[in-house]
């Protein structure tokens, strides 16, 4: 799925129809007891920087969201069944929480039952430009999927005579991007079967991501400071300069400089044919993640002149078969460090990351939010981001999605403040897609430019080669 911002979305004008969660649920909610399933260590860190962030005066909006069309003319009535019918299965959108405790510092859970929730469906109107219609979406899906609030997802329908196009948000607490790119074929499959979605018998019930979190939390606190993740962490960090790493490449910022606001670059970086030789290439050494690795590394050298590349790599979470189908935030981050002054082969720096992602792709498993608790890390957060990514996603072998081209299927990603830079790669049905979001100054703006360009050259040199 192509990654993307509202902006770039290829809307298209329409009727606007709106979904978010009705007021009988809200007020069950507010008399809902606690639950005593605690919150992830990634979302409890979410939605405290999101909150120390908010108190000195800045509003970062953090959802990531998903658009697709579906062929008309789209009947309402059902496409809304279908959105609460999928809602309902996933429990960590029935779950939130409320700010405790006699300090009002503790994080307490709720969670309701698949049959308090019902949606609210309002008409907003018709929206004949597109401008217009993806700044009421972006500024709705600001105020509604809102990290400090509950209910935070909205759902939205743009209506036509022959077609209709939905986007859903969400802050990104309840979901990931392995979440999102099931969406377009679930609500698909619940949409078209009409009334008798309710009746569509699952494989298995829909794995729940709030038992996830108090499984992960669990093993997590039985972690301390001598064990031997945490002792890697540690020296990471050291060689990082007692912080987490950011992107090395000059960005325009100061040490001193507030969140900078963020520009979003999205491009294709190769075609089907290209995307295969790169694989082919790179797959006795991990595939194609370590090739963008790689060439990352190799970059950031050209760029900035560092001999070792170290940076943070997410993974997913979802270890057993039985977490695949659901909703949630299961990522974890491993830390690699590539050296890359030595040799500027790209075969060479291949090999140092496949024994980097070997030798500590494990340390995903540990929530890094629990690593940096156990260092007694109590920097304030200069930055919403913990840290700068780079990501790969194979993302062809998600349900459904050989159809994503013909449905205009996107996943969204907001673009608002951060010192850091993220990275996505993937890989689609039709070749390499990157996106990446950086702070929006004249020097961070040069630097991905000339990233984007050197990474497609990697690429392409590989499928020359």
């Amino acid at each position: 799925m192509r990654i993307t911002d509202i902006q770039r979305a290829d809307l298209r004008p329409g009727r606007l129809v709106e979904w978010t969660l009705s007021p009988a649920t809200v007020a069950a909610a507010a008399a809902r007891s606690e639950d005593a399933r605690p919150p992830a260590y990634i979302q409890e860190t979410h939605l405290r920087r999101a909150r120390t962030v908010r108190g000195e005066g800045l509003v970062v909006p953090t959802w990531i969201g998903v658009g697709f069309d579906l062929a008309g003319p789209v009947d309402v009535d059902v496409l809304q069944e279908a959105l609460l019918t999928w809602t309902r299965r996933h429990e960590t959108l029935r779950s939130g929480f409320r700010w405790a405790g006699a300090s009002g510092d503790e994080l307490h859970r709720f969670t309701l039952d698949a049959g308090d929730m019902a949606l609210h469906r309002e008409e907003i109107g018709d929206f004949p430009d597109a401008d217009h219609l993806a700044q009421r979406l972006q500024d709705r899906f600001d105020e509604v999927a809102d990290a400090l609030v509950w209910p935070n997802l909205i759902y939205t329908a743009v209506l036509r005579d022959d077609s209709a196009s939905v986007y859903l948000a969400f802050d990104h607490s309840n979901v990931d991007a392995y979440s999102l790119f099931r969406i377009p074929a679930d609500l698909r499959e619940l949409y078209e079967a009409g009334p008798a979605a309710e009746e569509i018998e699952e494989p298995a019930p829909v794995a729940s991501y709030v038992d996830f979190c108090e499984r992960e939390r669990a093993d997590a606190d039985l972690v301390d400071g001598g064990h031997d993740s945490v002792a890697r962490w540690r020296e990471f960090i050291r060689r990082c300069g007692g912080r987490l790493p950011g992107f090395p490449v000059e960005l325009g910022l100061t040490p001193d400089s507030p969140p900078a606001r963020q520009l979003m670059l999205c491009e294709p970086l190769a075609d089907a044919a290209e995307a295969a030789a790169f694989e082919a290439y790179c797959r006795p050494y991990g595939g194609s993640m370590a090739g963008v690795l790689a060439a990352t590394a190799l970059i950031v050298h050209e760029l900035s002149g560092e001999d070792v590349y170290r940076t943070v790599v997410p993974f997913h979470t979802r270890g057993n078969s039985r977490w695949a189908d659901s909703v949630g935030w299961y990522v974890g981050g491993a830390p690699i460090e590539v050296p890359v002054g030595r040799s500027p082969d790209f075969a060479d720096v291949l090999r140092e990351v496949r024994g980097e992602l070997l030798a500590h792709r494990s340390l995903a498993r540990l929530p890094l939010s629990r690593v940096l608790a156990l260092l007694d890390d109590t920097q304030r957060p200069s930055s919403p981001d913990l840290c700068s990514l780079v990501s790969f996603v194979d993302t062809r072998f998600f349900p459904g999605a050989e159809k994503w081209q013909e449905q205009r299927a996107r996943g969204l990603m907001r673009v608002s403040y951060s010192d850091h830079v993220y990275v996505w790669v993937n890989r689609l049905h039709e070749g390499l897609w990157l996106a990446t979001r950086h702070p929006d100054t004249e020097a961070a703006a040069k630097a991905m430019r000339i990233y984007a360009e050197r990474l497609r050259s990697y690429i392409t040199g590989v499928t020359a080669g």
